[in-house]
């Protein structure tokens, strides 16, 4: 997995993935609610995410196993 494009806007970290999972990540460190957007296109948001679990699931060898175990099974979330 790997990190195809990345961007900055405000306080929004954007992140395009290569992941069997999900395709985009889009976290913003003024809220601290991560918005995943899964290959079916489905989205969802995870809220009170640490800035630093997000940097950790970015920079990790398999980011979708990462976010897998450590974020979906543990913050609270809403469908968008």
């Amino acid at each position: 997995m790997a990190i195809l494009r990345e961007e900055i806007i405000g306080t929004k970290i954007i992140c395009e993935v290569k992941s069997s999972n999900f395709k985009r990540a889009e976290y913003d460190t003024a809220t601290k609610h991560l918005i995943i957007e899964f290959n079916t296109g489905i989205r969802y948001e995870y809220l009170d995410v640490p800035h630093q679990l997000f940097t950790q699931m970015r920079t990790s060898e398999s980011q979708g196993k990462f976010f897998s175990g450590k974020i979906a099974k543990v913050y609270k979330f809403k469908k968008l």
